[in-house]
C-alpha cells in the first residue's frame, strides 16, 4: 500500500533556472520548500477548477461586466 502521510526522499532532475524563479516567486527560503509549495499550488489550482466547474452550472454565476458602459 502507498504511503500517504510523512516525508519521503526523492531525487529529482530540474532545471535550476526554473528552481530558482519558482523560489523567488514564492519568497521560500530552501529548494525543498520551493517544491512543496509548487505541490501545493498544483493541488489548489486542481480544486479552483473542479469547484468553478460545478458553479458554472448552477446559474449562480451572474457577468458582472454585461452592463457596464462601452469605452
Amino acid at each position: 500500500m502507498p504511503r500517504t502521510a510523512g516525508k519521503v526522499r526523492k531525487n529529482l532532475r530540474l532545471t535550476q533556472a526554473k528552481l530558482l524563479r519558482a523560489q523567488r516567486i514564492l519568497g521560500t527560503e530552501t529548494e525543498t520548500d520551493t517544491v512543496e509549495q509548487a505541490l501545493d499550488l498544483v493541488a489548489f489550482r486542481q480544486e479552483v477548477i473542479d469547484g468553478v466547474r460545478r458553479v458554472a452550472g448552477t446559474r449562480s454565476l451572474r457577468d458582472v461586466f454585461r452592463d457596464l458602459p462601452a469605452k
